[in-house]
């Protein structure tokens, strides 16, 4: 034990001892302090200490609870927007889509509909899709624009389907087709620019929005017309790689640039102004149409280290870390999701703004949003420059501090904030959300007590949103079936003994859930015989028993309960494998169902009278 270098760290908001999910003591070695103390521009052999005791306190604001929210206990719908079908869109789902989704719903009793995080990526590079890495959280991705409906849109589409149909081919294919997508989406949207840019200036909205977007709009546009550039010569998306004199936001070559290609930085200004426009009138559609809450945002956990925000703004994240996760059950070597951290000293000396600039943009047009990795507020795990995931270590935020920016949007824009608290949890922070009117995101395949038994309903907290699965886990159908089992052993990351453990084990999951659907009268009369386990369990899950399910979900005591349109319909692709990258379609997979065919369709109208059933619209 090296006690100076412990306490070293501590000062810093280093973390030497946590304890893990499953209620182990850990402890990091002092290879991972001394390279998180480098990290944060500390000397580990006689550094000056920090102040982060100092700077810990009690959050003293709280987030906005709005009273018809708090009154009822509502359910939404969930997606992922890319993977909405329609008969219009062209091979991505996008804010018309977003609408008419609002809108498909509301009429059945639906008080929200949520999505994956909609910020900006890399228009250069459409290879760039996870929606959890994105460029800057404070702008919004250009894909999901519905062409169409800009002023002119649909004869653009018309004359570019004439001229060159091949583009078109292939748009309508069991995956998104990102690289597909932009070789039609771009073009379209450059024509559709310079049809309206003459008129922009006599555009009193636009001036305002480019009057609010201020220096942060003007710098994103910069970063998109240089990034595009770049990649056209041959280069990066991404800012690490530019060449040298183009990598200073405020450098001589960033400038020279600049003043070269005003019309090429205008231009990602007016799809920035398009994106806000689109996203507003979705969510004034769902509002218009019965929602109490409407759309449901997502907020991504950190930025990609080559994006436009640490290009812009590079003293506030740290270069030499990433963000990731420590080992733990699911992932023995931990997990590296190559983000790029806050530096905690460069938001405190702000005051917090930078980040609650992010939280504003996001909730602008939103009446909920979830925090991803809400823990993230209190620590994250930093993984040293060169280090693999395990070498890394938790540093801490200031709690409080980064509560009371949240709350303080919240308020102003009377938002609900969720956050997913899943995962290895500090002691005390679950307290710290609920006394700040955060809600906590409760699955149910984890909701479950030390011996293995589900969780009754009235064990919910009140203070929560409840939901069956999440887009990095199977679907309720693929669970059922061990999809997400069989998919863990076809890409290579378990063997054949663990995945017959693993198979066992969810045949006594799904008897264990089985008991607690008895436990509360729900099981349809053909399943109680099963549910005795004297019977083998249907290999697929019939969906009665997936309405059963729900319906226990749905009566728990949390404020809010969110299905899936994947268990809507029965399908047993899931959204996200983590800890793959080719071996499986992560953000690509499209729904097996078109948008037009949702109302109508008997699965999607028998769940909605089952949510209506337990959640009724008057209290």
């Amino acid at each position: 034990m090296n006690k100076p270098l412990e306490t070293l760290a501590e000062s810093h908001g280093i973390q030497i001892r946590y304890v893990s999910e499953m209620g182990e003591p850990k402890e990091i070695g002092e290879a991972a302090q001394d390279g998180l103390l480098r990290a944060l521009q500390v000397d580990p052999t006689g550094g000056e200490a920090g102040h982060f005791a100092q700077a810990e306190h009690k959050a003293s604001l709280a987030c906005a609870l709005p009273g018809s929210v708090a009154s009822r206990r509502a359910w939404g719908v969930t997606c992922q927007l890319y993977s909405l079908r329609s008969a219009r869109n062209l091979g991505i789902g996008d804010f018309e889509d977003l609408a008419v989704l609002a809108e498909t719903v509301a009429p059945t009793g639906a008080s929200f509909v949520g999505v994956n995080p909609l910020h900006a990526l890399f228009l250069a590079d459409a290879g760039h899709y996870s929606p959890y890495s994105p460029s800057t959280r404070r702008f919004i991705n250009p894909f999901y624009l519905a062409v169409d409906t800009i002023e002119g849109g649909a004869e653009a589409i018309a004359a570019l389907r004439q001229a060159e149909p091949d583009l078109f081919e292939g748009l309508d294919g069991e995956l998104v087709d990102y690289r597909a997508v932009a070789r039609v989406k771009v073009p379209l949207l450059r024509t559709l620019y310079e049809g309206a840019k003459d008129g922009l200036g006599r555009d009193e909205s636009f001036r305002a929005f480019l009057e609010r977007g201020g220096d942060a709009l003007r710098g994103f546009a910069l970063f998109e017309a240089i990034s595009e550039s770049v990649r056209a010569d041959g280069g990066s998306a991404g800012w690490h790689h530019w060449p040298e004199d183009l990598r200073d936001r405020n450098g001589e070559g960033a400038r020279v640039f600049e003043a070269g290609h005003e019309d090429q930085i205008r231009f990602h200004v007016w799809l920035q102004y398009q994106c806000d426009r689109q996203l507003a009138e979705a969510q004034r559609r769902a509002k218009a149409a019965g929602m109490g809450i409407g759309l449901y945002l997502d907020f991504a956990v950190g930025v990609s280290p080559d994006g436009a925000e640490t290009w812009a703004d590079p003293a506030l994240t740290v270069r030499e870390a990433r963000v990731g996760s420590p080992p733990d059950m699911f992932n023995s070597d931990g997990q590296d999701w190559g983000l790029a951290p806050l530096s905690p000293k460069a938001l405190a000396e702000r005051q917090y703004a930078p980040l609650s600039a992010a939280y504003a943009s996001l909730m602008e047009h939103a009446g909920a949003i979830r925090i991803d990795h809400a823990m993230g507020l209190a620590r994250l795990w930093w993984i040293p420059e060169g280090e693999r995931s395990g070498g890394g270590g938790y540093v801490r935020y200031p709690l409080g501090a980064m509560v009371d920016a949240l709350a303080r949007v919240s308020q102003d824009t009377n938002c609900l904030v969720i956050g997913e608290d899943l995962g290895t949890v500090p002691e005390g922070f679950r307290e710290a959300m609920t006394d700040s009117h955060i809600l906590s995101y409760k699955v149910l395949y984890f909701e479950r007590w030390k011996d293995g038994l589900f969780k009754a309903t009235g064990e919910y907290p009140e203070t929560s949103l409840a939901c069956i699965s999440t887009h990095d886990l199977a679907t309720l159908s693929g669970w059922w079936h061990g999809s997400d089992v069989r998919l863990r052993a076809e890409t290579g990351r378990q063997n054949a003994a663990a995945t017959q453990r693993d198979m066992a084990e969810r045949d006594r999951d799904r008897r264990t859930l089985m008991a607690a659907l008895r436990h509360e009268n729900l099981l349809p009369p053909e399943e109680i015989a099963l549910a005795d386990g004297g019977a083998t369990l249907p290999a697929r899950l019939p969906f009665e028993l997936a309405l059963a399910i729900h319906r226990f979900g749905a009566r728990t005591r949390s404020m809010l309960f969110a299905v899936q349109m994947e268990d809507m319909i029965g399908s047993e692709k899931q959204p996200n494998l983590p800890g793959t990258t080719d071996e499986y379609p992560n953000w690509r997979i499209r729904s097996d169902i078109r948008l037009e065919e949702l109302a109508a369709d008997e699965r999607f109208q028998a769940m909605a009278r089952a949510m209506r059933d337990e959640r009724p619209e008057t209290p």
